[in-house]
């Protein structure tokens, strides 16, 4: 895996030659099963950051403690052949700790721009809800145009970026919020959940001695991951397939406090791009909404208390029952 340093933006290197469909199908498979070596009982999980990577999206991982979500964001950073970085989220992390800082060089009389962490492919954010608003702002501008301003300077962040972030979902005394407008940055949020007795101890027999996790190799490269995310922008998404996106999100908005936002809208469509792919098709069809829409809309969609609804969940639940299909 190599160090984290920025790569080049996609019109730096001319225009970009999209993978066949079948062979983006083919590499999905790979990584999903290159990260069950570690990850035991997740496979749907797992296929899920792994098209969320492909749609150019983020993803929140959000459970309790211990069931793998850290690991399993390393585990996707060691498929890939890129820079990997990782910064723990604390109360004390400061913005600059994330996008970085001018130095005053000696030498040369000048400032240097030292790039944080934030200047990788893959970032993860472990326990991001552990640090106050004011850092997690430093996010915003980052997971949304892909560039941070430093002191008034603008730098451009590596393509691809993407940011898989950890909270944990409790200690609510100890933790902070999470801003509404850094929730909506993120394409999906999933929950791992406990493993079976079956599975549980199918992870120990792995654990035991040496973690799998030491020993996994990357099984695609950077190069691979751009073209393939060129293939899943690619697929044709028709106007009734539009139509029926912007019902489901309007009737979260006709049902909650806050419903789905566009940017929400347009990152149903983008997950909905990437599950065609998978099932080898060049175009978006009803079913592949459905599929991801719980997903990408339930954590942006705030209920009230005066409401019958449980949850974001449940009004997109609610929302796939109700809206006609195409």
């Amino acid at each position: 895996m190599t160090d984290a340093n920025p790569s080049p933006r996609p019109g730096q290197l001319g225009s970009i030659d999209p993978l066949p469909i079948g062979t983006v199908a083919e590499l999905t498979d790979e990584i999903t099963d290159n990260v069950t070596r570690v990850i035991v009982g997740h496979d749907e999980a797992v296929e899920h950051v792994v098209t969320t990577i492909l749609a150019r999206g983020h993803v929140l991982l959000d459970d309790v403690p211990g069931v793998g979500k850290t690991m399993l964001a390393r585990s996707i950073a060691r498929s890939i052949d890129c820079s990997f970085r990782r910064v723990q989220f604390t109360p004390d992390l400061l913005p600059s700790d994330i996008t970085g800082v001018n130095v005053f060089n000696q030498k040369t009389r000048e400032f240097e721009f030292q790039a944080g962490p934030i200047f990788a492919n893959i970032v993860l954010g472990d326990e991001i809800n552990r640090a106050p608003p004011k850092t997690q702002s430093a996010l915003l501008e980052a997971m949304e145009e892909r560039q941070v301003t430093v002191d008034g300077d603008t730098r451009p962040l590596p393509d691809p970026f993407v940011v898989i972030a950890t909270q944990n979902a409790v200690e609510p005394n100890r933790t902070y919020e999470l801003p509404f407008a850094e929730i909506d940055r993120f394409m999906k949020k999933l929950t791992l959940g406990y493993p079976t007795p079956e599975e549980e101890s199918e992870m120990l027999g792995r654990t035991v001695g040496h973690h799998p996790i030491e020993s996994l190799e990357a099984v695609t490269d950077l190069e691979s991951i751009v073209r393939a995310r060129e293939t899943v922008a690619n697929v044709a998404v028709e106007p009734p397939i539009r139509q029926y996106a912007s019902e489901l999100a309007n009737y979260t908005r006709d049902h909650a406090i806050i419903g789905a936002s566009p940017r929400g809208t347009i990152a149903l469509l983008r997950a909905a791009q990437a599950r065609a792919v998978l099932d080898g098709r060049e175009y978006v069809i009803p079913d592949d909404v459905q599929y991801e829409a719980t997903q990408v809309l339930g954590h942006r969609i705030k209920v009230g208390t005066d409401t019958a609804a449980d949850d974001g969940t449940t009004v997109a639940q609610d929302a796939l029952e109700r809206v006609r299909i195409p």
